[in-house]
């Protein structure tokens, strides 16, 4: 089969080339080793001596070719990391919002910039990473690839982003024979050698050849030895979760079993595991059902499933608890798919299951029809803190005190507007409850913003079809809240009062009060509440979440226990541990979670090019295709710009069921997923690769403490973490590979 790989039209012709005759190499196949001494006569290796002496023919060249006059990359490379540092700060007064169209501006024009064939300097320290020989013909031929492309005089190097012939590195082993159609011209020939190298400083220090892993050493016989660990690999992990074996003997005939007996599920979705529920679960579960049950754990310590068994429990009791009047609310779309399957095994058929956006906007759209249905997608970011902020609740409640307007929706959108618009009475709020959170010119930043933003609404529905008919996702929480005030219960199908009997809140700690205030206002009387968190989980920084006990002040729930489950079962207690360390003085002041079972160490590799890093992940993971059909992979990415890089490179190695999840799709099954940490969240997967962990994207802060702790926790057998140019602090109690 010949697979077709097309040429990216370009304005340089360094990036046209495909594949030179062989006239256009210089030295390659036996002629490229002219000495295999070192030393005081100690014989090298040949796989070094042969890299060493295309490393001199090429640094050689370099030094004499001119200099190229287009842009480069490097001072938008730089921005970006600068803005992506600036986001993971922690600093909650930056504006997260405008340092999100900084990043997508300068990523377009990085972009730009590569697809109009801007060439790049080949960077004599780091010329490249990668080795093929091809033998074509009876001939053989030698390509380097790197980070730009450089052709002429002898030296042939191609940039891996863009050169239709890298797909023969990343598709074909050493050894394997290639049919490639590149450039409209068939090539059949054989990949005699690839190798991945370590070029710093000019200096080779490091080959990854079928030969074996050489390491460059001063002390070892001709200045280098052979690495004696075994090589890289990801395995044992497809049946090692809770959830790998909890279908039952029926699902085991199904589905196989793995090499140690145990059924495994294609279904990477939660599982009902009620026969595996410990004692402390069993507690939590079966309490009364009225009042408010707070459950903390780490993560894979069972919070949802004891928020989910716990509505099955009451059910059993009480059977209006299986209706549309009992609501389980999850952070995320990716979250709510992941554990919606559950609730039918249970035996919970009407149960609704929702994000709070979902559950909100359907709400607000009811009682306020005459208001815009469309949300904004481009939210400052100050605004969306302050608009969830526990300061501005309590506005609106003092709004709606002082205003004797009457209990009218009218009058309900009056209060919403006015509490938005009027800077005297936020102000006054927020420096009594949370003095110094906003500065003077952040609060005259928010009311400008709002004034237009309101003006707008009521242009639009007075009819003018000139301006933007939009709210902010923030403004349905706060304008069901402002019904609550002054109307009085919002209202189900029917116009009849909506009272819940029961509400799980997952991840409750990324919610604001506001938002929880308005759930708690929809509950009957005796009704129970079930609210499932862990605060080293906290990601949405503007939820306006300090600490449990604030948030129970913010509620008016006052006297609020927590209770915590202190067993994690996902994860190996290598992963917690590494975990838990990332934290910092972030960890809880309690003992440390305990785990279940041993796993594999935790594993750094670092690089100094992505492409090498995408390189060498393409193999590790078509090993892990061929042994484990069913497991499933997270390659979890800081950033969009970085998920879609790494997803673009490892799809020219033709890895089965690579799949890019870039609106929180997940599809729950065997497979390869590339994704953000962010998106992740709430789930679990057999295998996962903290993708670039360098200094410049997660610098020493609690955010990235955070972000890092969350993705680190969704890895239920192995977890790598993987850095290009300089590790993060984060990671220097770990070494690198």
């Amino acid at each position: 089969m010949v697979h077709r790989v097309g040429v990216r039209s370009t304005a340089s012709s360094a990036r046209e080339w495909y594949l030179p005759e062989p006239a256009d190499f210089a030295g390659g196949g036996d002629g490229a080793i002219d000495d295999r001494l070192s030393g005081e006569g100690e014989v090298m290796d040949p796989v070094v001596a042969d890299e060493l002496a295309l490393l001199a023919r090429v640094s050689a060249q370099l030094v004499q070719l001119p200099q190229p006059r287009t842009a480069s990359e490097e001072p938008i490379v730089r921005e970006l990391e600068r803005i992506r540092s600036a986001m993971l700060s922690g600093d909650e007064h930056k504006d997260l919002s405008a340092l999100t169209e900084q990043w997508h501006n300068q990523s377009s024009i990085l972009r730009q910039l590569r697809n109009a064939g801007a060439a790049a300097k080949v960077d004599p320290r780091s010329p490249y990473f990668a080795h093929l020989r091809l033998r074509e013909k009876g001939q053989e031929r030698d390509l380097c690839l790197g980070k730009a492309t450089c052709i002429e005089r002898g030296v042939r190097i191609v940039d891996w982003r863009d050169a239709p012939i890298s797909r023969i590195f990343y598709s074909y082993k050493q050894g394997e024979e290639f049919d490639e159609e590149i450039a409209g011209r068939e090539r059949i020939g054989e990949v005699v050698v690839r190798r991945m190298l370590r070029i710093q400083d000019g200096r080779l220090d490091r080959i990854q050849a079928p030969e074996g892993d050489f390491q460059a050493d001063a002390d070892a016989p001709g200045g280098w030895r052979r690495e004696l660990h075994a090589p890289a690999r990801l395995s044992g992990g497809e049946a090692v979760a809770v959830r790998a074996w909890a279908g039952g003997e029926g699902e085991a005939r199904r589905m196989g079993s793995d090499h140690h007996g145990l059924p495994y599920r294609a279904d990477k979705r939660l599982p009902e595991i009620t026969g595996l529920i410990d004692p402390e679960q069993f507690d939590l579960i079966t309490r009364p059902s009225e009042g408010v049950l707070v459950v903390r754990g780490t993560a894979g310590s069972g919070k949802t499933t004891v928020a989910l068994h716990r509505i099955a429990y009451l059910a059993y009791d009480d059977a209006s608890i299986d209706s549309d009047r009992t609501l389980v609310i999850v952070f995320s779309a990716a979250l709510r798919n992941y554990v919606a399957h559950v609730l039918p095994s249970l035996g919970l058929e009407k149960v609704r299951i929702l994000t709070y956006r979902e559950w909100a906007a359907e709400l607000r759209r009811r009682h306020f029809p005459r208001l815009p249905t469309q949300q904004r997608e481009d939210t400052p970011g100050l605004i969306v803190r302050m608009k969830l902020h526990p300061f501005l609740g309590v506005a609106l409640e003092e709004q709606v005190a002082r205003v004797d307007g009457g209990a009218t929706v009218d009058q309900a959108v009056d209060d919403w507007a006015s509490v938005l618009t009027q800077r005297a009475l936020l102000e006054g709020v927020c420096q009594r409850m949370a003095p110094g959170a906003f500065s003077g010119t952040e609060l005259d930043r928010f009311v400008d913003y709002n004034r237009r933003r309101v003006d707008e609404t009521f242009a639009g529905m007075a009819g003018d079809e000139h301006v933007p008919f939009e709210l902010d996702a923030e403004d349905d929480a706060l304008l069901l809240r402002a019904w609550q005030l002054r109307v009085g219960p919002l209202q189900g199908r029917g116009k009849a009062p909506l009272r819940l009997g029961h509400v799980a809140i997952d991840e409750v700690q990324d919610f604001s009060p506001l938002e929880v205030q308005v759930l708690l206002g929809c509950m009957q009387q005796g009704s129970g509440v079930t609210m499932a968190g862990d605060t080293q989980q906290h990601v949405m920084h503007h939820s306006g979440f300090t600490s449990w006990q604030e948030f129970f002040d913010h509620l008016g729930v006052q006297g609020t226990e927590v209770e915590t489950l202190k067993i994690s079962y996902r994860s190996s207690s290598e992963i917690v541990d590494f975990a838990q360390e990332l934290l910092g003085d972030l960890r809880e002041e309690d003992e440390a979670p305990l785990t279940t079972r041993k796993g594999p160490p935790v594993e750094h590799f670092a690089f100094t090019d992505s492409g090498a890093c995408v390189a060498f992940l393409a193999d590790v993971l078509r090993d892990l295709a061929d042994h484990e059909r069913l497991a499933s992979v997270a390659l979890l990415a800081p950033s969009p710009a970085v998920r879609d890089a790494y997803y673009e490179g490892l799809a020219q190695s033709d890895l089965p069921r690579l799949r890019l999840v870039a609106d929180q799709d997940f599809t729950f099954t065997a497979g390869i997923e590339v994704t953000e940490v962010a998106q992740a969240k709430g789930l679990e997967f057999d295998y996962v690769i903290l993708l670039d962990v360098n200094a410049e994207l997660y610098p020493d802060s609690p955010a990235s403490r955070r972000l890092l702790h969350v993705g680190a926790t969704r890895a239920i057998h192995q977890l790598w973490v993987t850095s290009v140019g300089r590790p993060s602090p984060l990671l220097d109690s770990l070494g690198a590979r």
